[in-house]
């Protein structure tokens, strides 16, 4: 038996190695590009925001007026980390390097995720192939090593809670991740609902934890905003809808139909609420389902909001490129196919913002594709049983307080 758990632990060491080698590989990719091209008009942005934050600070930023930028829609850790970019930047390194860091850093940090999630619930082997999928994701290293947005950022937080819940047994710890996710893209409060679920489903000690957890680092990052700003917070945080642009999903597909117009408005105005709020309803009925697949159901409530989104962006593919991985090997790999061409033509055009012919019917084949990857990955979620593993073994990813002791044969960690 001895023998056998160091055979164990020697090829999840193997594995591990390896995804590591290509996330690095992945990240020195992502570095030289954010080193060496200028990047989309996001990029300006942002060091218009950093500047704005280091004159006002990240707390009053958001009464601010800023002529020439768009509306300041990031919760509130975006500020101390814009503020922390503009300081080093003082130091000679260019903004435009500085700002694509974070979500490279995050993707390298994710596909370490997506293997160890993946790993408990297939083969080594597949699980290598989902984390160095997103190592050298095409879509990952586009929006992230070019475009430099925080979505990469918001994921992985939002990944690692549910890692952390399921697989970790911390739940302290997932509370505080949990929050951290929507700290800095607003878009993972669609998980905290499913996350809170699958907190209540392992009990009232997890639960406790883990709201002790969430309400700890939301109190430390959103109190002073929401104490001294929050009708700014609200108008510019909270009820941002998104683009008008017509590139992507049911908008689309409305407007390439010849829908009236009164309707494409009410989709992209109040309708877009309904979307997320199906998307919340079914992350949390999944989670009731199938605690123990939290990540998959995580992955699973992303990836939905992604397909019914009513704005459109090429950053906004970030938030099911690592999450398909995790549904899926094969999911995964169609995913970032399809849309990171998609990605990268987009971003080689005119214009992040005005898709041309090719690119829009590469992401229609996207959407489908998305669609076909969610239906799959969900179907093979709920063909579980509720305390199994997608491989059939039990009892390797239930809900429970945190134990002193491992019992036997469980897997290795």
């Amino acid at each position: 038996m001895g023998i056998r758990m160091w055979c164990e632990t020697w090829d999840v060491r193997r594995a591990r190695t390896a995804v590591l080698v290509a996330a690095a590989v992945g990240l020195l990719t992502r570095t030289l590009i954010a080193a060496n091209v200028p990047g989309p008009a996001d990029v300006r942005f942002f060091q218009g925001f950093a500047q704005a934050v280091a004159a006002h600070g990240p707390i009053r930023i958001y009464e601010q007026q800023l002529p020439g930028l768009p509306v300041y829609n990031h919760p509130p850790l975006a500020g101390w980390m814009l503020l922390g970019l503009n300081g080093i930047s003082e130091f000679g390194i260019s903004f435009a390097t500085l700002i694509r860091w974070p979500a490279s850093l995050a993707d390298f940090l994710c596909a370490l995720l997506v293997f160890e999630i993946v790993r408990r619930r297939a083969t080594l082997r597949t699980a290598v192939l989902c984390g160095t999928g997103v190592a050298i994701s095409p879509v990952l290293i586009a929006t992230s090593g070019y475009h430099g947005n925080t979505d990469a950022v918001a994921v992985m937080f939002a990944l690692a809670a549910a890692h952390l819940l399921a697989d970790r047994r911390s739940p302290l710890a997932a509370g505080a991740a949990a929050a951290l996710s929507i700290s800095v893209k607003f878009i993972p409060v669609v998980v905290v609902p499913a996350l809170l679920v699958a907190a209540l489903r392992g009990g009232r000690p997890v639960l406790v934890r883990f709201a002790a957890g969430f309400a700890a680092v939301f109190a430390l990052v959103w109190g002073p905003v929401l104490a001294t700003v929050p009708q700014d917070l609200q108008r510019n945080v909270l009820e941002y809808a998104g683009g008008s642009y017509r590139f992507w999903g049911l908008v689309r597909f409305a407007d390439v139909s010849g829908l009236p117009e009164s309707v494409i408005t009410f989709m992209q105005g109040g309708g877009h609420f309904l979307f997320v709020l199906l998307c919340v309803a079914a992350g949390a009925r999944l989670a009731w389902l199938r605690p123990a697949q939290l990540p998959g159901v995580v992955a699973a409530t992303l990836g939905l909001l992604l397909l019914l989104s009513t704005a459109s962006g090429l950053q906004y593919l970030t938030w099911a490129a690592a999450g398909m991985f995790v549904l899926g090997a094969w999911e995964g790999l169609a995913f970032n196919a399809v849309l990171g061409l998609t990605a990268v033509l987009g971003y080689s055009g005119r214009s992040a913002v005005r898709w041309s012919e090719p690119v829009l019917y590469l992401g229609a084949a996207g959407w489908i594709v998305l669609a076909a990857g969610l239906a799959t990955g969900v179907h093979r979620l709920l063909a579980t049983w509720p305390g199994e593993d997608p491989s059939g073994r039990t009892g390797r990813a239930r809900l429970s307080a945190p134990r002193t002791s491992q019992p036997s044969g469980s897997a290795v960690t």
